[in-house]
């Protein structure tokens, strides 16, 4: 292509017209500018494109909150115990299984999708990802009396679910306007909490209108997946490709299609979008040919790595994911095994997240600092987790009494955490780590983040039953403290990145930056 300016540009300055895929668009000067003089136009239809991209592969986040909050209400059923042959004395076993082995299935896709989604393409990788869950997802809906059988389902389905993981943060991120992607890029966890929200309530119905001797109770569920997953790689053959991705491979006019599209305009606010974004790739590009892995732990790329890894091993140290994993167990820890009084207490639970994540997502995402989300929404939680290890040591769940004025407070206490939680620690973690990496070295930085949250959801997954059996209380308490940890970390050790393009964000030290303020 001889002529990418006039291509994307048209009756733009002539003096820029002879820019090629070999030239920067922009000057690296012009890049390094605090505030760039452009403005972006937020139409409706720009608007709603966005949305439509992240509703569509947000739709990976939904798979996991889904997944996450039904395996923890199966297999508290007596029909799955029945059918796979089990009985109480091996039920924490097989519940930190089935849990553990799809976060090591997920752990491991981070690493094989990146060599995929950088040749490949985001669309492609995610559709990819969509139909190896379906396959762990059939495997685990077949009745084969097998928990071995289920436990492999369970590790293919993870492959799938974290390689999605990994693409849709990134592919969000590449594609929607500055002025709205922390709103976007928390579409993951809201989808999340729309998944958990779906599973516990579904759990409920099963549990409810389904007799314990039929295999259709927990087969309903499990096999829902497909569905959904469905859902994911169908929906992502609406959208167009990444256009930073694009960029990177030298396809000019096909990213520029792609940028048109989703800002559904070719006006000179997009023009001038462009050229930064051709200017950020060729310039990363350009420093070092020829990525090398070890380049990750070099100089600025390491803090960057560094801080994805640290991020995401917050989010799992809050002890959110692994109460969205075996909310059941915890509140018969809380409130005592009576009837369903656990799976309706997990239902609401559901319900509390997604209204939380929704609210924020709506009026919070972009409107307030990264930071200062981030630090109080950690210590409300400490303190919430704190308190309700006070309640439990001093007021244990007695089975005889019921539901007691103490476990009224403690549940109290825990959907508390759980809005702390999804107004902070929740949902910004997923664009966060997304955004502070430049485009050469994102999809490397993106995957050694997301895989550090499956490494360490599998620990706490695995944990967690045998935390609950022998801490009791100890339990809040350990989430507390790691929450109070966590709080310091994001105000000393995090970088701003509220309302800043990727490009900008690429200039900053993130040693340096940290700290500081968004207008510091």
């Amino acid at each position: 292509m001889q002529n990418e300016r006039a291509t994307i540009g048209e009756g733009g300055d002539d003096s820029d017209s002879t820019s090629s895929p070999d030239q920067p668009l922009l000057g690296e000067r012009a890049l390094r500018q605090k505030n760039p003089p452009r403005t972006s136009k937020m139409t409706s239809k720009r608007r709603l494109r966005a949305y439509w991209l992240g509703i569509v592969v947000c739709m990976g986040g939904f798979l996991f909150g889904y997944d996450s909050g039904i395996i923890g209400g199966v297999l508290t059923l007596a029909s799955y115990e029945h059918d796979f042959r089990y009985g109480k004395n091996e039920a924490t076993y097989v519940s930190s299984l089935a849990v553990g082995l799809q976060q090591l299935g997920a752990f491991v896709a981070c690493f094989a999708i990146w060599p995929i989604t950088h040749e490949l393409g985001r669309k492609k990788a995610i559709v990819i990802c969509s139909l190896i869950f379906i396959l762990g997802a059939i495997i685990q809906t077949i009745n084969t009396h097998s928990t071995s059988a289920f436990f492999v389902g369970r590790v293919v389905a993870g492959l799938g679910l974290g390689g999605s993981s990994v693409v849709v943060p990134m592919f969000s991120s590449e594609m929607t306007p500055k002025e709205i992607r922390g709103q976007v890029g928390s579409f993951y966890q809201l989808m999340f909490t729309l998944g958990i929200f779906t599973s516990y309530w579904i759990d409920y119905a099963v549990a409810k209108g389904i007799a314990d001797t039929s295999s259709a109770q927990w087969q309903i569920p499990v096999g829902l997946q497909i569905f959904f997953a469905a859902l994911l790689g169908i929906g992502t053959l609406t959208l167009k490709e990444s256009v930073r991705w694009l960029t990177q491979k030298g396809r000019y006019e096909e990213a520029w299609e792609s940028l048109k599209w989703i800002r559904a305009s070719d006006d000179q606010d997009v023009v001038w979008e462009m050229e930064e974004i051709r200017t950020g790739v060729e310039l990363a590009a350009h420093a070092r040919e020829g990525f090398l892995l070890k380049e990750m732990l070099q100089k600025d790329n390491a803090s960057r790595t560094i801080t994805a890894i640290a991020v995401f091993t917050a989010q799992q140290a809050t002890g959110a994911t692994a109460f969205a994993y075996f909310a059941p167990q915890y509140f018969k820890l809380l409130v005592g095994d009576k009837g369903n009084s656990d799976l309706l207490l997990t239902a609401i639970f559901g319900a509390v997240k997604f209204l939380a994540c929704l609210l924020f997502v709506v009026f919070v995402a972009d409107n307030v600092a990264r930071k200062a989300i981030l630090t109080g929404g950690a210590l409300f939680m400490a303190a919430c987790q704190i308190s309700t290890a006070v309640v439990v040591k001093t007021h244990p769940a007695n089975p005889d009494e019921g539901v007691t004025s103490s476990g009224i407070a403690t549940v109290a206490l825990i959907y508390l955490f759980v809005i702390g939680y999804n107004w902070s620690w929740g949902p910004l973690p997923w664009p966060y780590v997304s955004e502070i990496f430049p485009t050469r070295t994102r999809e490397a930085g993106v995957a050694a983040g997301v895989a550090s949250q499956w490494l360490f959801n599998f620990v706490f997954s695995l944990t967690t039953p045998y935390m609950i059996k022998h801490l009791g209380w100890g339990t809040f308490l350990l989430w507390g403290i790691f929450d109070v940890v966590i709080a310091a970390y994001s105000w000393f050790g995090l970088l701003e990145t509220q309302g800043k393009s990727l490009e900008q964000i690429a200039q900053q030290d993130v040693g340096a930056a940290a700290g500081k303020n968004v207008d510091d």
